[in-house]
């Protein structure tokens, strides 16, 4: 009898442990893998980060120059079926049991989901011409990239940030996947703001 007791008390504590796990994962931070070059060279390929996902209980928006990691939109946009006044990313629902759900918000296994750095918020008018990025007007100062980068884009390149949106670029321009194809992502599909880089312990840096 008391060793029935004592392996119930045991899985009462490995559930316990378990639900703590996630909600720490999904409400406070996880760790990641950086798996593109978009970021390069600010990150690099199999470089570990911290991410903070303490946003989810506070509500707190990203600032201009935080690299977050966001849900994939379903969808980009070419340069025929863009709309410069409506620069939203698109995400349509598909049906999922609980446990799909569960595997792909929480435990994240089947999710996409693209790293990248913010370069304007809701209101700001965003223009990107002559291989430069302009905000508001003037011209947006980028002290991150190489020289040689350029920017630009055949898609959205003169539109405003929609209320509740962000727009969000790779540091390695010619070579991301971004918001100029994708469109400005929704704040609440933004997963995290990467705290720092831990692993290689030699390069560890925090943003």
């Amino acid at each position: 009898m008391n060793i029935a007791k004592e392996v119930f008390e045991w899985i009462i504590c490995i559930i316990i442990a378990l639900i703590l796990a996630f909600l720490i994962r999904y409400f406070i931070g996880t760790p990641t893998i950086v798996k593109h070059s978009s970021m390069y060279p600010t990150l690099k390929e199999n470089q570990r980060l911290l991410l903070n996902r303490t946003h989810r209980i506070t509500n707190k928006t990203p600032e201009v120059g935080d690299i977050i990691t966001f849900e994939a939109p379903s969808k980009g946009f070419n340069e025929e079926n863009c709309n410069q006044e409506d620069p939203r990313a698109i995400y349509t629902q598909r049906e999922m049991s609980n446990f799909e759900k569960f595997g792909y918000n929480i435990l994240e296994v089947t999710k996409t989901s693209y790293i990248k750095r913010v370069i304007a918020l809701e209101g700001t008018h965003v223009q990107i011409q002559g291989g430069k990025v302009y905000i508001n007007g003037e011209l947006f100062e980028e002290d991150y990239l190489e020289e040689s980068v350029v920017t630009n884009s055949e898609v959205f390149n003169d539109f405003v940030v929609p209320e509740g949106y962000v727009f969000a670029m790779g540091d390695n321009r010619e070579n991301s996947v971004d918001c100029r194809e994708l469109g400005c992502i929704p704040l609440d599909k933004i997963e995290g703001t990467v705290l720092c880089r831990w692993w290689p312990i030699t390069e560890f840096k925090g943003f």
